[in-house]
């Protein structure tokens, strides 16, 4: 038996999360299909996390089980080939049979980007990865409140009414607030998260950088655990998952170069087309329409 430990990137726009649904087109299912068709035998694609529909990915990563003799260079090509256009494979390699993508996770950093100018972003692959938010927003008062989610606290008053867990404690290991061009970006780094967390927690951030609570408004709502006196949800498409860190022996812990680099070009201004030009070249013996043997 082997264990194959994917990252995958993908624009969330058409599926409808992460997570296998009944009659519903989602990230899992999709790569699940790729590598049927690859290993030629089912295969269940655990994922670090689900993504809520809409949701992007620029580092989800996954693992799956296979008795498949291919070498893993030949795998990662033939099941990036089988991708649709919205999805690709960034890297593939053998992990410890241990290794498990959701329980051997140590944290995960999500990205929230707003446009905030007068006018919509022009770029349709632009308006699809970021929220357009028009009045101007006061990014220092917005890192004052960020720091008070740092730390380890209940965070009821972040969990949308969907949310399923009995214990809402959670742990934020940094929640950094910064200008990128037009855009204000918001970088949560957490051992876990609640349903919707990171987007209530930047709807927050909002209402503090648009003036309409002080930084120090973020403390009183975590200790009220109301979710009625936190923000509003932002909406999906201008979250992304950027990148899972891990502690397992023979894997780095750190995201790689190539992680890195798929992160950075996810958030470039031509972001959802990055998905298919990063898509792998097969080498020279594999078919990208015959299903490979093994």
């Amino acid at each position: 038996m082997r264990n194959f430990k994917l990252v995958l990137a993908y624009d969330g726009s058409a599926f409808h999360g992460w997570q296998r649904q009944p009659g519903l087109r989602t990230a899992q299912d999709t790569v699940e299909q790729a590598v049927r068709r690859v290993v030629r035998h089912q295969v269940a694609v655990i994922g670090s996390g689900r993504t809520d529909s809409g949701v992007h990915a620029a580092g989800q990563v996954a693992n799956f089980f296979s008795l498949c003799r291919l070498p893993a260079l030949t795998i990662f090509h033939a099941i990036g080939s089988r991708l649709p256009k919205d999805i690709t494979l960034i890297h593939l390699c053998e992990a410890p049979l241990s290794f498990h993508a959701t329980h051997s996770a140590l944290s995960k950093l999500y990205r929230y980007r707003i446009y905030n100018a007068p006018g919509r972003p022009v770029e349709h692959q632009l308006a699809s990865v970021t929220y357009h938010f028009w009045h101007p927003l006061d990014t220092a008062a917005m890192c004052a409140a960020a720091e008070r989610f740092c730390g380890t606290h209940d965070f009821t008053a972040m969990a949308s009414s969907g949310n399923d867990r009995i214990h809402n404690v959670r742990t934020v290991i940094r929640c950094e607030v910064y200008r990128a061009g037009l855009e204000v970006r918001v970088d949560i780094e957490g051992t876990g998260f609640l349903y919707n967390q990171v987007r209530n927690m930047v709807g927050t951030l909002v209402e503090v950088g648009r003036g309409r609570w002080p930084p120090e408004r973020v403390t009183e709502i975590l200790e009220s655990r109301r979710r009625a006196d936190a923000g509003p949800t932002l909406p999906a498409r201008g979250l992304s998952l950027q990148w899972v860190r891990y502690d397992m022996p023979g894997l780095p812990t750190d995201p790689t170069a190539i992680e890195l680099e798929a992160a950075e070009r996810w958030d470039s201004p031509t972001a959802v087309g990055a998905a298919s030009s990063t898509r792998p070249v097969l080498p020279a013996g594999v078919d990208t329409e015959e299903e490979p043997s093994g």
